[in-house]
């Protein structure tokens, strides 16, 4: 299984309705800034979204217009896979998926984040993935895409870990985050779906099936599109599709996959 394998399937109508008929409805931009309370970071995110029928599918991205945003209103998902913006043709795809198959008709499970503080439902969120890891103490884990409340409960079970991130940086804990992805030695790899719209996710998930370790994805980027790919090199993801944790105090929704959708 490759993206453009699964970008075949739905264009041919092998995985639901003609692309051609299923068009955008809402197309809209999230810009985030946060900082936890106690913790000494803060982050900044951009995600672009668009809504086909029911579902929205998802993209961060490091920059967007309005502009192209607006333009992809009253398109058809069989136009947008072919967008000049990786990140739209991401939430196109991710729409479109998410729209045939629902996250809650398709997972394994589905796991209520509880109401509480920003920093609460970020460590909430990262215990439910790192159970779907499920690392064994002593496990040397390379993550990419630095959470940190995921360092957190990785430190908590026992594991060392490679923080990985094309921003580089340091760790809450004042590690080094490196740049480019290491696997040697590594067990496990604990990545981000923003990998999708980085073009990062494909030659990660070769090296890691060359190196015979297992993928763990966590995915609000790309969250409907990532569990295709199971049994292709990767074993579980967590899907989180918008709105996302950070974006309500109250309840919201995390999806677990472990068998790729049928």
């Amino acid at each position: 299984m490759t993206l453009a394998d699964l970008v075949a399937q739905v264009r041919s109508s092998a995985l639901g309705p003609d692309p051609a008929t299923c068009s955008v409805s809402v197309g809209f931009t999230t810009r985030q800034g946060a900082r936890h309370a106690t913790r000494g970071q803060s982050y900044r995110n951009t995600v672009v979204s668009l809504r086909v029928e029911e579902a929205v599918g998802s993209c961060a991205v490091e920059d967007i217009t309005d502009g192209e945003v607006h333009d992809c209103v009253g398109a058809s998902v069989l136009e947008l896979l072919d967008h000049p913006s990786p990140a739209i043709r991401t939430a196109a795809l991710d729409a479109y998926l998410a729209h045939v198959r629902p996250h809650h008709l398709s997972a394994t499970k589905s796991i209520t984040v509880g109401p509480g503080s920003s920093l609460a439902k970020s460590m909430a969120r990262a215990q439910a993935v790192v159970d779907l890891l499920d690392p064994a103490p002593g496990d040397h884990v390379l993550v990419v895409g630095v959470v940190n409340s995921l360092l957190h409960h990785l430190r908590s079970r026992g594991a060392t870990y490679v923080a990985c991130d094309l921003k580089g940086g340091r760790t809450e804990w004042d590690e080094p985050i490196v740049t480019e992805a290491a696997l040697d030695d590594c067990d496990l790899v604990l990545a981000s779906g923003m990998t999708v719209g980085n073009g990062t996710f494909e030659p990660l998930l070769s090296r890691a099936v060359a190196a015979g370790a297992p993928m763990v994805l966590f995915a609000q980027t790309a969250a409907a599109i990532l569990p295709w790919f199971i049994g292709s090199g990767v074993r579980a993801v967590s899907a989180e599709p918008y709105p996302f944790f950070w974006l309500d105090g109250g309840p919201t929704t995390i999806h677990h996959h472990t068998e790729r959708p049928s």
